[in-house]
């Protein structure tokens, strides 16, 4: 595989130029981006299973919009979960039905198949046998070489860093499956600290507070919805009435949700992740720390979308605060952007043995 990385660095084939392909496997959201077309496809992590006719019948937003509302034959299920991928079988599936949905629909009426490569990131928590999980599942969907490389690299570098300068950045990549919290410079992760209290997490903290505060049994979308549309660190309250299952009679029961109730739910859990930064700054050299003290924290993932959380995160850790301006879409385009130069990509490649 090193032989074949340097080759790559050096050579430039209209194939590899044309279709390499670059993945995301995320907990909540899977996004494909090819080189020279950009992000193609950004769908929910999700299948739906028929275990009567032991198929996988719907796929992405399609599965996640029956969650709690199928037969009890069918099955939705998560393939990732944390970061790393929980159901081999599922994911191959799923890369499948996304491939053949985006990056086949480019080269469909060409008569011999292309070579496709693929790079992909994987949390910089993930063990060797996870790793090669990742790399497994791209090689059964046709791929001809898969190379992976941290996560927080291609993060810190879909925001504008320069990850091969000098100049040590704190990011911290607020997922759905993970908080993955990175000093990263010179090329590398200089120190991290991973939380598994991400935005899966916060869906069951809220269901257990309406379940304990209210005596109404929601679903997870619904958990899902009120910590988008609600929660806010701005003071500015909403409200909105939703619709459950009464715990006492088992009838529908509609109660009325304000944005203090969901901050009052998830506070703590927020509360964590800043003690987080305070540690992962605390155990970091005094030369790194100056630096972070002057450069600031930059937020991104899914949940650094909610307003006024960049102040609560300032207030409390006393640093300055930035969010990224893309931060959807900050891994993917940071996978984009080191691709472009195979001599710095080789330097970030994973060596699996």
């Amino acid at each position: 595989m090193n032989n074949f990385t340097s080759w790559l660095a050096k050579i430039k084939l209209p194939f590899f130029s044309s279709f390499e392909i670059y993945f995301d496997l995320g907990t909540s959201l899977t996004k494909i981006a090819i080189k020279d077309k950009g992000i193609i496809l950004r769908e929910p992590t999700f299948l739906g299973y028929n275990s009567r006719i032991n198929q996988y019948l719907f796929f992405g937003t399609e599965a996640k919009s029956i969650i709690g509302k199928t037969p009890d034959f069918i099955k939705i299920v998560r393939p990732v979960v944390g970061g790393v991928i929980s159901d081999f079988d599922a994911e191959v599936i799923l890369i499948k039905k996304y491939l053949e949905k985006s990056v086949y629909l480019y080269f469909s009426n060409k008569i011999i198949k292309p070579i496709m490569v693929g790079v992909a990131v994987i949390p910089s928590i993930a063990t060797e046998i996870e790793q090669k999980a990742v790399e497994e599942a791209l090689y059964k969907n046709g791929l001809s070489q898969v190379f992976l490389i941290e996560k927080p690299l291609a993060t810190a570098a879909g925001c504008n860093l320069n990850i091969f300068s000098h100049q040590p950045n704190l990011i911290a990549d607020l997922g759905g499956g993970l908080i993955e919290l990175s000093i990263v410079g010179s090329g590398g992760i200089i120190s991290q600290k991973t939380l598994k209290n991400a935005g899966d997490n916060m869906n069951k903290l809220i269901y257990n507070y309406v379940y304990l505060k209210y005596g109404v049994i929601l679903g997870e979308a619904t958990c899902e919805e009120l910590k988008t549309d609600l929660l806010n660190f701005e003071n500015t309250e909403k409200t909105i009435t939703i619709r459950g299952k009464s715990l006492e009679t088992g009838l529908p029961k509609s109660v009325r949700i304000k944005s203090s109730d969901i901050k009052e739910a998830l506070l703590t859990n927020f509360n964590l992740i800043i003690d987080g930064i305070k540690e992962l700054i605390e155990s970091s050299p005094p030369e790194i720390v100056n630096e972070v003290m002057k450069q600031g924290v930059i937020l991104t993932g899914g949940l650094s979308q909610i307003k006024g959380l960049d102040k609560f995160f300032e207030q409390e850790i006393k640093i300055n605060v930035l969010t990224s301006e893309n931060y959807q879409y900050a891994t993917i385009n940071g996978l984009i952007k080191l691709a472009r130069n195979k001599e710095e990509l080789s330097k970030l490649i994973i060596r699996l043995s």
